[in-house]
């Protein structure tokens, strides 16, 4: 069998010490189709961002980069504008044939809470070889927010698979075919094509720009924080709207997406040809997101968008990102919105879960 790991593997792995943890992991850590990674106790300010590169250790380049560091344990304000790394509560000593990819959770990228994987060896950000032994860490660099954090907090997951799952451009056609993945004709090259909604159905709210000064976010903190006290409304009558450079945007997919429960996905970027700017791709869509049998009749993609060099246009309908969609191994024993409380089933535009009205 080939596919990414169901939620009842994971727990296979725990019980065999593929994967273990201090503390030992908690049931609310297992999603579908992924693993939550908890924080440590200790983060470090470093330099810059770096990878381990073959045959080094995290701890070994640490000793190079590292500014200073900070006990967790009573909680500490990672700073907008710096980079950390937090040796994760998670190991892996992962059997031959099984390899693994880590993101962001989805909370964490709609804060623009800049999150990554490192491994010891590592030569790529959040891309864990087949078989490997040792210890993870986060590298964490908050962009729009600071933020106050504490062990245990959960800002990135990991997936687990073997051999090849990703479903090719006719495969992922014939899925279609079989059980509509979006509400419309397909856009089908490298993954499923999504677009930007600049005309929603009611009003003229089509996103959020993050302000560039604001207080500090409490991650523990849900519901809490006034959306008016760190984002802009963003509004367009004419179906278009101007990124500025650097600024960071919170919005909607045109599409209603679904993810079969036998099959998974993630969000990737699209080509950085058509503009000046990028989709931040923070997080996996699990099986079952904006499926019926879970609760859902489709779902939105939310779309973090980061603006670089210079102003761009953005239109109504652009294509800017893709669904990448894997199959898993088999089907998973829980499903995303199907009473295990996920937070953005059948969602549209939604700010994280740290905000509330007003």
């Amino acid at each position: 069998m080939t596919g990414v790991l169901a939620s009842q593997r994971i727990r296979s792995l725990i019980a065999s010490g593929a994967i273990s943890a201090d503390p030992a992991p908690i049931p609310a850590q297992i999603q579908p189709a992924s693993l939550d990674l908890r924080l440590g106790t200790v983060a470090y300010r470093v330099r810059a961002s770096f990878l381990a590169g073959a045959g080094r250790t995290v701890a070994e380049r640490l000793d190079e980069f590292e500014m200073h560091r900070m006990d967790l344990t009573a909680g500490a304000v990672l700073e907008k504008g710096c980079v950390y790394v937090v040796r994760l509560m998670e190991r892996l000593a992962l059997p031959a044939g099984i390899s693994a990819v880590a993101n962001a959770k989805s909370s964490t990228g709609r804060l623009d809470l800049l999150t990554r994987t490192i491994a010891d060896g590592g030569t790529e950000f959040d891309r864990i070889r087949d078989g490997y032994a040792g210890p993870l860490y986060a590298e964490v660099c908050p962009r729009s927010f600071s933020v106050l954090v504490r062990p245990g907090m959960r800002l990135n997951q990991i997936r687990f698979r073997t051999g090849e799952a990703t479903l090719s451009d006719a495969e992922l056609a014939q899925l279609h075919a079989r059980e509509p993945l979006v509400d419309g004709a397909p856009v089908i090259s490298g993954g499923l094509g999504f677009s930007v909604d600049l005309r929603p159905g009611e009003g003229d709210l089509v996103g959020y720009r993050a302000k560039p000064h604001t207080g500090l976010i409490d991650l523990d903190r849900i519901g809490h924080y006034p959306v008016s006290d760190y984002w802009e409304e963003i509004r367009a009558r004419d179906g278009r709207i101007i990124l500025d450079p650097g600024a960071f945007y919170i919005l909607v997919s045109r599409e209603a997406v679904t993810i079969p429960p036998d099959h998974a996905a993630e969000m990737a970027p699209y080509l950085a040809m058509v503009g000046e700017f990028r989709v931040h791709y923070a997080g996996f869509f699990d099986p079952g997101f904006g499926h019926a049998q879970a609760g859902g009749t489709g779902s939105r993609g939310v779309l973090e968008v980061r603006c670089h060099e210079a102003p761009f246009v953005l239109e109504h309908g652009q294509v800017v990102g893709r669904l990448v969609y894997e199959r898993m191994e088999e089907r998973p024993d829980m499903l995303y919105g199907a009473g295990i409380a996920s937070n953005y089933q059948g969602q549209g535009l939604k700010l994280a879960k740290h905000f509330r009205a007003g």
